[in-house]
């Protein structure tokens, strides 16, 4: 076994990710990326079927100095473009295709309109009855009601320790679509200790504020501000980290040696020293890692490295992989862990002189020293078995209520539509079966002149037929499966059985799996109630809602048993990923349900109250995403740190057997882990703490790859640093998801005071130990998390139990983009689209989520990644409602709709705003038209939450207050 040295010239390079999937069919929606097709070249112009970077519907408010510089400092040298005539894989390696393009990822979909005189929930209908959230001790004025979601839930490269090498030809960023300005840098901070916003009171008439009923001015108060330019920017400046921008801002990135933020965020971009240092501060010390994340269309694709039988180079005693931050000494023969701090003996074959500037002489031609993120060619010691085949097995409710609602037609004509987006090849397989009071196999052997159905009446002792008979190659079977898919509704269009047997049904499905792994996706419509797993309607012991003061509710969270949990765990071990399309009208006991995705690394899909009018075309665009987004099977995961830090917790869609690594039977572009970290010794000031995250996974093709993600970021004993280098978005996703984690075991008044204290003691501590105003009588907010009371105003946690538990269930794996529309969605005014500028941008800029910026003229659009209402009001000019949704008035229109092109240059513009927002969102959003005074005006009104709310919460003015208190009494005792 030996590694490949220096590489010789004339082989293309590598990117990522296999050969690319096929084709997408016509009838996505308008504007979706698409990727290139096969055999085209693997390098050059920009992947344009990479997902795009959600474009923020907001930005951080400058409202004094901040961490992020009014005027953009210098890039610094460019980083090189690997040209054709490098090499890295040794001769004779098989060349792979770039990644097919992304499709819009599908995300969890909508929900019904709330109900009145509730509290916000989760999504769905508020809380009924929902009690006001009682003060803190001492106080007289309420805490905030946190109610929650309404239904539509909603060149050279800079080395790390050494100076710059000679310049090296530069790959020009492609100009992007539209009229845009060219993109600005991200810069480094400037090094100012003191970055905040004042916020102060209104003054009374005598001059002075006014005791015990002070006001927060309105025009001060701190919201976020769109930007319609691209960031541009570099992971490393200046042989030093570089904050990356907002999560949700459109940025492309230059990875510089440190990883893209997109596949790896800290929650403070300086670590603390000390564990006293971190505590202090209030904030929490975390990761948030989405290994498989798409790229912006304009970056540079993932490089891939094949070092042969001996495998990538690595530390022989923590075993971290070789990055840009190990240090080579010696003239390049022994090299120092940047993780443990070991000296290992460089391979002779891997050994290369150092030039002046103590770098290696070959640093910038190869990718693992001179990128943050690589992807190694796995050796057959990673493998315990040959490559899984990629097996997709599909399990269809055909009981009567799915029936009559039409969702098993939905479910059949959805799968038929993307068996063509499956990957192509003979280790494509498939298999079907559907199942009621019993479960149906099919054999789809070509060898039958039709399909042949095969009954399994057991729901308590199961079983499955040959796995040969029933899971076969898509390429053999393609006509038979087609037919049965159309036969399907026929065939049980008459029956009666309203039992499911959904826990029997999957246990079948697994056993046809068991000896190659895959991905189960099961259509479910009706509580399981009968056989293995069967559940009960614990809704029906009159819970319909959550309420804040109900101490009992929060256990209708918690799985009714262990018996699908025990299963999952058996799924898990042994590779199958399921994924469950909920397509409901009633209660199916989600918290139950969605133990078996969140253990396999699946994810639920929620479509309540579902509607064949507005939830096919969603269905179908949800399955099809999910099968041809870029994905891994059989992965294992595991994250090291550099001495002074150890993981604490692993938090996520995983299954997890031993300490240190977490199983993933799936892994997708989409889904994302939480990593706590702690101290275990204390760190050099000045010095950089590594974090690597290592995956290893099988490709839909059968590769065996490891992907190596490295982010190396300085250390501070200054507590300014902290609050001036800390990620809102980051903080505050990981700690949603940890609030979401708490709440199936805490009752919900302990889950808001939580929330609303990690929010005060950040406020606290920056204001009692890094804050130079003195007067009490004002608010201090530390630049960079002056956003964190109105996200956690954003938050709620009331509403319907199946609401909340898919809710529960969605931020354990969501991502950073993805999350913070959840607390703050975006508005836009579409009655004037065509007079509004948009600054070279589609989507017009939002308005603030307040009722004073909604009249009753206007018609307002509200999305939150996942669904969009259309709220028209009492006086909209009938004329402008024509115009856009083919009727005079709302109350004409249903509250479902398909939004339609009208000729006209209003109705265009807004099919345009809408198909960008979807594709920014990568979620084929659901349209929902909402009235004024009704059900459906209400939950457009519910997600205005700097509006007071009216079961008692507090408006954003309002808990600004409430906090500024909270702080002085507590820096006054």
């Amino acid at each position: 076994m030996t590694r490949p040295g220096p590489f010789p010239s004339g082989a293309t390079l590598r990117p990522a990710s296999g050969s690319p999937s096929p084709t997408l069919p016509p009838n996505m929606a308008p504007g979706r990326p698409s990727g290139p097709p096969f055999g085209s070249p693997p390098y050059g112009a920009p992947l344009p079927g990479t997902r795009p970077s959600p474009v923020a519907s907001s930005s951080p408010v400058n409202m004094g100095p901040s961490g992020t510089p009014s005027g953009f400092m210098s890039n610094g040298p460019p980083a090189p473009a690997f040209q054709a005539g490098q090499r890295f894989a040794p001769p004779g390696s098989s060349q792979h295709q770039p990644p097919m393009g992304a499709p819009p990822a599908m995300g969890p979909p909508a929900r019904g309109p709330p109900q009145a005189g509730a509290m916000r929930p989760f999504m769905g209908s508020p809380g009924a009855g929902a009690s006001q959230v009682l003060p803190p001790s001492g106080m007289g004025q309420a805490a905030p009601a946190f109610g929650g979601p309404p239904q539509a839930m909603l060149g050279s490269v800079a080395s790390p320790y050494a100076p710059q090498m000679p310049s090296q030809p530069v790959s020009m960023v492609p100009p992007m679509p539209g009229s845009m300005p060219p993109p600005r840098m991200y810069g480094m901070p400037p090094p100012m200790q003191n970055q905040m916003t004042a916020i102060s009171p209104v003054i009374g008439q005598t001059g002075g504020t006014q005791p015990g009923a002070s006001k927060i001015d309105p025009n001060q108060i701190p919201r976020p501000i769109p930007s319609s330019s691209v960031i541009l920017h570099d992971t490393r400046q200046g042989n030093q980290a570089n904050p990356p921008p907002p999560a949700t801002s459109d940025y492309i990135v230059r990875d510089t040696g440190n990883c893209s933020p997109r596949y790896m965020r800290c929650t403070i971009n300086q670590i603390p020293c000390t564990a006293d240092l971190l505590t202090t501060s209030g904030m929490q010390l975390a990761l948030l890692v989405q290994p498989l994340a798409l790229p912006h269309p304009s970056e540079e694709p993932i490089q891939i490295v094949d070092f042969g039988e001996g495998g990538p180079v690595r530390c022989s005693r923590c075993k971290g992989y070789i990055n840009p931050f190990m240090k080579f000494i010696d003239q390049g023969r022994r090299f120092i862990c940047n993780l443990c701090g070991f000296t290992d003996e460089t391979p002779r074959d891997y050994h290369c002189n150092l030039g002046p500037d103590g770098r290696r002489r070959d640093a910038d031609e190869r990718p693992e020293l001179c990128r943050g993120t690589v992807e190694f060619v796995a050796t057959k010691e990673y493998m315990v078995r040959e490559p899984m085949p990629a097996v997709y097995f599909f399990l269809i409710d055909v009981s009567m209520n799915a029936v009559q609602t039409g969702a098993t037609a939905a479910a059949c004509s959805s799968i038929n539509q993307v068996i063509g987006d499956l990957p192509e090849g003979p280790r494509t397989m498939v298999g079907i079966a559907t199942f009621d009071s019993t479960i149906h196999f099919y054999n789809l052997k070509r060898a039958l002149q039709q399909p042949l159905m095969l009954i399994v009446p057991d729901v308590q002792d199961v079983y499955t037929p040959l796995q040969t008979d029933v899971i076969v190659s898509v390429s053999e079977c393609r006509q038979h499966l087609e037919l049965l898919l159309e036969s399907i509704p026929t065939m049980f269009e008459n029956t009666r059985t309203s039992e499911s047997a959904f826990g029997a049904a999957i246990k079948a499905a697994f056993l046809a799996m068991k000896s190659t792994g895959g991905k189960l996706m099961v259509f479910q419509s009706v509580l399981p109630s009968i056989g293995l797993g069967a559940l009960a309607a614990r809704e029906a012991e009159g819970r319909s809602n959550v309420s804040a003061g109900d101490k009992e509710a929060h256990k209708l969270l918690q799985p009714a048993d262990k018996t699908l949990k025990d299963m999952a765990v058996e799924f898990a071990e042994y590779q199958v990923c399921v994924d469950v399309f909920i397509t409901t009208k009633t209660y199916v006991d989600i918290a139950s349900i969605s133990v078996i995705p969140k253990v396999t690394g699946g994810q639920v899909y929620y479509y309540h109250p579902f509607s064949v009018v507005s939830d096919s075309v969603k269905l179908c665009n949800d399955l099809r995403w999910n099968v041809s987004r870029p994905q891994g099977f059989e992965a294992v995961m595991r994250v090291r740190c550099s001495q002074g830090i150890q993981v604490q917790e692993y938090h996520g869609n995983f299954c997890k057997r031993i300490p240190t690594d977490v199983d993933l039977p799936g892994i997708d572009c989409d889904k994302a882990i939480m990593v706590t970290l702690k101290h275990d010794d204390k760190l050099q000031d000045g010095a950089e703490c590594a974090f690597q995250c290592a995956l290893l996974y099988t490709t839909v093709y059968g590769e065996r790859r490891i992907r190596v993600t490295t982010l190396s970021l300085p250390c501070t004993s200054n507590l300014s640093n902290l609050f001036r280098m800390a990620d809102l978005d980051t903080q505050f996703v990981c700690f949603l998801k940890q609030a979401a984690r708490e709440i199936p075991i805490t009752p919900p008044l302990h889950v808001r005071e939580q929330v609303t204290n990690f929010c005060i003691n950040i406020l606290l501590s920056y204001r009692k130990f890094c804050a130079t105003v003195s007067s009490s009588g004002q608010l201090i907010l530390p630049e960079a998390l002056k956003l964190l009371p109105l996200y956690t105003l954003g938050l709620r946690i009331d509403g319907k139990i199946d609401d909340r538990s898919f809710w529960i269930n969605y931020v354990s794996s969501v991502s950073t983009p993805s999350a913070i529309p959840l607390v703050y969605p975006r508005m836009i005014a579409v009655h004037d689209l065509d007079t509004q500028d948009g600054n070279g941008s589609i989507v017009p800029a939002p308005l603030p989520l307040s009722s004073e910026h909604v009249n009753d003229e206007g018609i307002y659009l509200l999305e939150n990644g996942q669904d969009c209402l259309i709220y028209a009001g009492n006086s909209v000019n009938p004329d402008i409602m024509q115009q856009l949704l083919g009727v005079p008035s709302a109350d004409q229109g249903g509250a479902e709709f398909t939004l339609q092109q009208y000729d006209n240059p209003l109705s265009k513009k807004l099919n345009e705003v809408v198909n960008e927002i979807r594709r920014q969102r990568c979620s084929f959003l659901r349209l929902r038209l909402c009235r004024k005074g009704d059900q459906s005006g209400m939950a457009f009104f519910w997600y205005l939450i700097e509006d007071k709310v009216p079961t008692g919460g507090l408006s954003y003015v309002e808990f600004l207050v409430h906090i500024h208190r909270q702080i002085q009494m507590k820096m006054s005792s």
